[in-house]
């Protein structure tokens, strides 16, 4: 039935003007905006080789998601963590059994990708992760 779908994948947040200058200024990603009528507005996220946009929309009781939505792989993934702090974005930090982030929040080793987990304006969970 969906075979032939081009689907694609949406999320709230709760501030789309902090969400806009985030995901372009912040990450450097092409946003696009759509007034959908009665002042909202909807974002779209440009991913390169995608056909399809990831839409971002407002939520007035928007909940963080609790997993990743989002994930930017990247050849350097220390680099791309240094160049967020840089920018202001505070990376997560964890020290479970199961997964242990360095000091600057970057899990190696934890038997998966090289990665690291962020937060949008919105408190959704993002991440760099090796290619």
């Amino acid at each position: 039935m969906f075979k032939d779908s081009k689907a694609f994948s949406g999320f709230s947040v709760n501030d789309i003007e902090k969400a806009e200058a985030f995901y372009r200024d912040t990450l450097g990603l092409e946003v696009s905006s759509q007034d959908m009528g009665h002042g909202v507005r909807i974002l779209a996220l440009h991913i390169k080789g995608s056909e399809n946009n990831i839409m971002i929309y407002p939520k007035p009781n928007h909940e963080p998601a609790t997993f990743t939505i989002l994930n930017f792989p990247v050849d350097d993934v220390e680099k791309a963590v240094d160049e967020l702090t840089a920018k202001g974005v505070a990376f997560e930090h964890y020290d479970s059994e199961w997964l242990k982030t360095d000091a600057k929040g970057i899990s190696r080793g934890n038997g998966g990708p090289t990665i690291a987990w962020f937060k949008d304006p919105a408190g959704n969970i993002l991440s760099v992760l090796d290619k």
